[in-house]
């Protein structure tokens, strides 16, 4: 389990998250949902160790954030930022190859090769191994980015907006990998998501922020509701049924 207690970050004399406490399930996909500047990422990053929390504390598998050898952190959680570029030529097979570091430091073994080739496969990229980055659109990159991930085989796999840069045919596929990731490979998943509707019909559980707080945390149906959403985002949100799914309505 994921654990945080009163979590604070604080740039300067502002601070940007307000002592949040959650518990994000095991073997669950975690939705984070929120309108800009609620402390989604900030919250990823903290718990990460991507950036030094002010006050308050995580843990990841019993495991002190704050206080845990990087190496030993890496093989419990991997992380996948916003800003994800590389300044050298490498091609994809290469990326997804660095995932395996934690394990091999940088002395890959048959067993690494097959984590590569696994992920590779299970992001369908095959065809695109031999690829230099600067070849591929930007879906392509993500998606090479996420097997990366992947192939860190860590039971927790965070990612920041993992849904850039994919149109909605490529979205839609990148999060029923998510979803197998959790059903078929029993990792426990968190994402932060813009879009309402994928967190609603592909999460267990969402956490949804609001000015760095935690506005609501409980399974996705208890969140998706229009009173909820409609003070969370600050306009009028309708919900509907549509086959079995909480789909949100949120235009004038």
């Amino acid at each position: 389990m994921i654990a945080t207690r009163e979590l604070v970050k604080r740039h300067g004399e502002t601070t940007v998250l307000h002592g949040v406490s959650v518990q994000i399930p095991e073997k669950r996909f975690t939705a984070i949902i929120g309108p800009n500047g609620a402390g989604k990422s900030t919250l990823l990053s903290l718990i990460s160790r991507l950036m030094p929390m002010s006050a308050g504390s995580a843990q990841v598998q019993g495991l002190d954030v704050a206080k845990t050898a990087s190496d030993a952190l890496a093989r419990v959680l991997a992380i996948l930022r916003q800003d994800n570029q590389s300044t050298l030529r490498l091609t994809v097979r290469d990326l997804v190859g660095f995932g395996r570091f934690p394990h091999s430091k940088g002395r890959m073994t048959p067993d690494d090769v097959r984590h590569v080739d696994e992920a590779l496969r299970f992001l369908q990229l095959e065809a695109l191994e031999d690829r230099y980055l600067d070849e591929l659109s930007g879906g392509q990159r993500q998606r090479a980015y996420i097997a990366m991930v992947l192939c860190q085989d860590t039971p927790y796999v965070l990612l920041d907006e993992p849904l850039n840069n994919l149109d909605m045919a490529h979205a839609v596929t990148m999060m029923k990998l998510l979803r197998r990731l959790v059903q078929e490979k029993g990792k426990t998943v968190v994402v932060v998501l813009h879009d309402i509707n994928f967190a609603s019909c592909y999460a267990d559980h969402i956490i949804a922020m609001k000015d760095g707080s935690v506005a609501h945390d409980g399974d996705t149906r208890s969140v998706v509701r229009e009173d909820v959403l409609s003070a969370l985002y600050g306009i009028e949100v309708t919900v509907h049924e549509i086959r079995g799914q909480r789909i949100c309505h949120y235009f004038a």
